[in-house]
């Protein structure tokens, strides 16, 4: 899709934008009043006759309005003069719209004052969010939406630069996000750890990244034995990926992101129930987010060395799978007693965190779809966030805020920590199902004395269930805003 803007700052401008369709984002009625003569009628007409209210979401459509240019006009009522308000108006006019005929929009702002590089950013996410369709193996679904073009109208041309910062910036992150949620929509035998390292050797062409991956072999000589462990049992081959993004001095520390790639999680020996089990292919959620991040930031050039980790597997039962009991030996050298085979994302993640510690990084963020107590704790609309540098936590929580992916910092307290006891290993993979959230990060910090850590739970964000199933990309925003906010 194409972004610009165009400058319109005298009167009757508006309304004289050449594009298939108008979108207005209103803030409030007395804002509605101040637009070109023209818009401003046709919506104190449909405010009077009752065809639109003042409630935030609110969407009037009209066809062939006297005085202006575009054959379709939509005001989106925001409510607010938030940049909250005017991405949530702005979905709900894109949903108004897309579904026709349109292939260039404008977009328009009334009582936001001089909007900026947000407005921007908010543009190029929605209406990528808003016309994705995910058509992988699924030749019957609906015809793309033919909107190719989308313009923002600007009052001035200071203006109009910031908006096309913000513009650029959202291109990249509509990218990255993109990516993330068609890989993990696709089906387990659409996404196999083989196909996510095709994926990342092909971007390292795309993208201008390095890109190495480990085979079984390497990972045996490097004594990954947790993750070995949790791959024994599948026959799709492991792949443990590497991909670099060298953007910044030599001497700069790299942000390292670790990302789980679970591509199926049956759950292993200790198999999960049937129902709702096909959702499990979201379990490489982590692994997919680290994709798009690496896209995003590739894409922008960034001035930051960023090196990205998906250790792949899937998680199967068979003769050969892992047991409950089984005691592993982690590349750290810390032993495993494994108690629950479906508790396996912290039995890969924990060998790709000592992994990470060779690239002496200035931060390790891992992400993955760790826990179905972090749903119960946070619902779907927070990823959960666990660390103990407090200055970190705090980073990556203003990235979330900023980004529209919001996180929120869960505890850390060393108490926690009692639940890993083991009669016959350094720890076991699971506590009591009290606080498994907490649990679930207090095994992987046992991997991270040598690192300034976080981890991201994301398995209420990573999709949604339901009549709108589907990968919902989170939390690349998140994370490219947290990269780039370290580029120099």
């Amino acid at each position: 899709m194409d972004f610009k803007t165009v400058v319109a700052g005298a009167p009757g401008s508006v309304a004289a934008v050449a594009a298939d369709a108008l979108l207005v984002i209103v803030a409030s009625v007395e804002a509605a009043a101040a637009l070109d003569q023209p818009l401003a009628d046709e919506f104190a007409r449909a405010l009077r006759d009752g065809d639109i209210d003042s409630k935030p979401g609110q969407v009037l459509y009209a066809h062939r309005v006297a005085g202006v240019k575009a054959a379709r006009v939509a005001y989106a009522f925001a409510g607010a003069a938030t940049a909250r308000a005017f991405r949530k108006a702005l979905a709900a006019g894109l949903g108004a719209i897309k579904a026709g005929g349109t292939k260039s929009l404008a977009v328009a702002a009334a009582g936001f004052g001089a909007l900026d590089a947000s407005h921007g950013e908010a543009v190029a996410m929605v209406a990528a969010e808003a016309t994705y369709l995910y058509r992988q193996t699924k030749p019957s679904a609906p015809a793309p939406a033919r909107l190719k073009s989308v313009a923002v109208v600007c009052a001035a041309k200071a203006e109009a630069t910031a908006v096309s910062e913000g513009l650029r910036v959202g291109e990249a992150l509509a990218e990255g996000t993109t990516l993330a949620r068609e890989w993990a929509n696709r089906p387990g035998n659409h996404c196999t750890p083989t196909h996510l390292a095709t994926l990342a050797l092909g971007m390292a062409k795309s993208h201008g990244l390095k890109v190495e991956v480990l085979e079984r072999k390497d990972c045996e000589k490097l004594g990954m034995g947790s993750f070995l462990a949790v791959a024994q049992g599948s026959d799709e081959p492991l792949k443990f990926i590497v991909m670099r993004w060298m953007g910044g001095a030599k001497a700069d520390a790299p942000v390292v992101l670790v990302g789980k790639g679970i591509t199926f999680d049956t759950g292993g020996i200790s198999l999960k129930p049937a129902a709702e089990m096909d959702e499990m292919k979201f379990d490489m959620g982590g692994a997919a987010s680290v994709l798009g991040t690496m896209a995003a930031v590739a894409r922008l050039k960034a001035k930051v060395n960023l090196v990205g980790i998906v250790a792949a597997t899937e998680n199967m039962p068979s003769g050969r799978a892992v047991k409950p009991g089984d005691v592993v030996t982690s590349m750290s050298g810390q032993t495993i007693e494994i108690l629950n085979t479906d508790a396996e994302g912290r039995l890969i993640l924990c060998d790709a965190l000592t992994y990470a510690e060779r690239f002496k990084p200035a931060v390790v963020v891992d992400i993955a779809t760790l826990t179905g107590a972090c749903v119960i704790a946070l619902g779907h609309h927070r990823s959960g966030l666990f660390s103990s540098d407090d200055a970190l936590a705090a980073e990556l929580q203003a990235a979330g805020d900023t980004a529209f992916d919001p996180a929120w910092r869960m505890p850390l307290d060393d108490e926690y920590d009692e639940a890993l006891k083991s009669h016959f290993a350094d720890m076991g993979n699971v506590g009591s199902r009290a606080g498994g959230a907490v649990t679930a990060a207090m095994f992987l910090k046992r991997f991270t004395s040598k690192l300034r850590w976080a981890h991201l739970d994301i398995a209420g964000t990573a999709w949604k269930s339901g009549a709108a199933k589907g990968a919902t990309g989170r939390p690349v925003p998140l994370l490219t805003h947290f990269v780039l906010g370290r580029a120099r």
